[in-house]
């Protein structure tokens, strides 16, 4: 019968026949080094029930014994180093590379009860190819499956090598410890890998203290190793030791719930924190998370912030009150300004209307009513073609009444001076004079429109930063330099009006239209300049409403001012329509 040795070493035990305790030095032992000795001494009953169980199994190392040397270990590296150089040189002086102890058997190490202690063992006998493993009961097995494997191949090999010669080499083990694989005295499947770790299942167990000082383990999961991934804990088999029988915290504060973010508090362990709500368009669906995740730009977060919720499209609507109200003022003052043009064409032979050339009032009263109808273009949903025409159609419009208006004014100072002895004034008062200016005037707002259109022209936008819930559809001007362009040459044929209309407003009252244009300018420069703060301050379908809104006060200044007074003697007082009474008015 061979007799192989295991070599173990376990913290806090001796070996030999001084090896036993005596009774005042455990009484004088603290309760909590009692207790990992304690420890070990369990570990050091089931190496020695191992050995026992495999040197009883007729179908594992057959006529083959297992031995064991006990050793005692240190919890210090230099000690552990120099205690395992001692045990591979001999008991004499420590040489690397050199055992003194020729007939020694141990042909592997069972390395001690800690991960501490086992590493610093196992950097040392690494070196010399010697087997170490970490669990006490199954590593005691996997030596003898080893063995068993070893030998068998050996007895193939070399039949007629006598029993009770063979020698058994730890370094020809170490290569059978790895990929090993046997069943224990369980019937569980044990593994091990290249590197001779145990990839086999693994039981978590509860190590459970009661008030007697009896400990037990209590199986509440386990761990299937060769997948990594497959962890199973039974929660409510677990007993904790915390004076409410629940899981211990490992934090300062409770979970950030939904909606919040985890923010560490400056000078504290990382495991104190602050909750604080996700920022502004940022929102969060799960607990303890470190950075809210902002939310997509046609989404925004709820007010729990804790999922997004889709932006409406919003834009000035014909269904809507406002957009409903605007379009209908629009449309009435539309048909306003169809009827007093049909007034006047009734009458256009009447004193009235031929005073202040009918030609003008006809193409100042066809401008307003393009004026008032080009209003609905700033209404509906934007598209490319209506963002093409709004602001350029209404620039064009207004350019035409208020070149009119302008070509007005110059026909009172050419009549009034017409009717001076020796006046060239005379030739200017036909129609082709005040129509040049007005197609003049025309052409150059005409040619910064094309410029406009050509170099940036105005396109559909989607705004999704302007309002929390909503994407605001609308038209980007394109070149707000072009669109402050357009306004700023209406406004200085506007104030050309103004001006020359009030210098001339005493004239004499038969041909004076001067004192109604300089209400209509007056009203006109009033509402555009109001209008450019007010359509700064406003963002959405609210700067649709103010353009809207002053397009239809300014032209209804313009249609009040000019046209109401002459369809009020039109129709209501004929008899001042005649004349003599234009006659009488210029003598008086």
């Amino acid at each position: 019968m061979n007799r192989e040795l295991v070599h173990s070493c376990f913290g806090g035990f001796k070996c030999g026949d001084n090896s036993e305790w005596k009774e005042e030095e455990i009484s004088g032992i603290a309760p909590d080094a009692l207790r990992w000795l304690l420890k070990h001494y369990y570990q050091v009953l089931a190496f020695m029930f191992a050995i026992e169980e495999i040197n009883g199994n007729q179908n594992l190392l057959s006529n083959i014994s297992l031995g064991f040397h006990i050793y005692n270990a240190y919890h210090n590296d230099e000690r552990t180093l120099e205690s395992s150089l001692m045990w591979l040189s001999g008991q004499g002086q420590t040489i690397p590379n050199y055992s003194c102890e020729k007939q020694r058997k141990s042909v592997v190490v069972i390395g001690g009860a800690t991960s501490e202690l086992t590493f610093s063992m196992g950097t040392l006998l690494e070196l010399y190819k010697l087997p170490q493993s970490y669990t006490v009961y199954t590593a005691v097995y996997a030596v003898a499956w080893a063995l068993h494997e070893m030998f068998l191949v050996r007895s193939e090999m070399e039949s007629n090598v006598d029993g009770e010669n063979r020698v058994v080499s730890p370094q020809k083990l170490h290569s059978f410890l790895k990929n090993l694989q046997f069943n224990d005295s369980a019937g569980n499947l044990v593994v091990l890998d290249k590197k001779r770790n145990s990839v086999a299942n693994y039981d978590i167990l509860n190590y459970v203290t009661f008030s007697n000082d009896t400990e037990v383990l209590i199986k509440v999961g386990e761990f299937i190793a060769p997948l990594g991934q497959d962890l199973t804990i039974q929660e409510h088999a677990i007993t904790w030791s915390t004076r409410n029988k629940k899981p211990p915290q490992s934090r300062c504060n409770k979970a950030c719930g939904p909606g919040f973010q985890r923010k560490a508090q400056e000078g504290r362990p990382v495991c104190c924190f602050n909750c604080d709500p996700c920022p502004e368009r940022h929102f969060s669906n799960q607990t303890d998370i470190d950075q809210c995740v902002k939310c997509p730009e046609d989404q925004y977060p709820n007010q729990e912030r804790n999922q997004c919720l889709p932006k409406v499209e919003t834009f000035l609507a014909y269904e809507e009150p406002l957009g409903m109200a605007l379009a209908s003022i629009a449309a009435c003052l539309s048909l306003l300004t169809a009827l007093v043009f049909w007034v006047f064409v009734r009458h256009k032979n009447t004193p009235i209307v031929r005073a202040n050339n009918r030609d003008l009032s006809y193409i100042l009263l066809i401008s307003l009513f393009f004026c008032f109808l080009c209003s609905l273009l700033f209404i509906g949903r934007p598209t490319a073609a209506y963002c093409l025409l709004r602001q350029t159609t209404f620039g064009v419009m207004f350019t035409v009444a208020v070149s009119s208006i302008l070509a007005k004014t110059i026909i009172v100072v050419l009549a009034f001076r017409a009717t001076r002895p020796g006046s060239r004034g005379r030739k200017w008062m036909g129609s082709r004079g005040p129509i040049s200016v007005v197609l003049f005037c025309t052409l150059i707002q005409g040619m910064l429109c094309g410029v406009w259109l050509l170099l940036s022209p105005p396109f559909p936008e989607a705004d999704t930063h302007s309002d929390r819930e909503h994407i605001i559809l609308g038209c980007n001007e394109g070149s707000l330099i072009a669109f402050y362009f357009v306004l700023s040459y209406m406004g200085v044929l506007a104030l050309a009006s103004f001006a020359v209309a009030f210098f001339v407003r005493n004239l004499p009252d038969a041909f004076n239209e001067a004192k109604f244009i300089t209400f209509s300018m007056l009203v006109f420069c009033s509402v555009w300049v109001s209008f450019l703060p007010t359509y700064q301050s406003t963002k959405g379908k609210m700067m649709a409403a103010v353009e809207i809104f002053s397009i239809l006060s300014s032209s209804t200044g313009l249609l009040a001012c000019i046209f109401i007074p002459k369809c009020y003697v039109i129709l209501l007082q004929p008899h001042r329509n005649t004349r003599k009474t234009l006659k009488n008015n210029v003598k008086s």
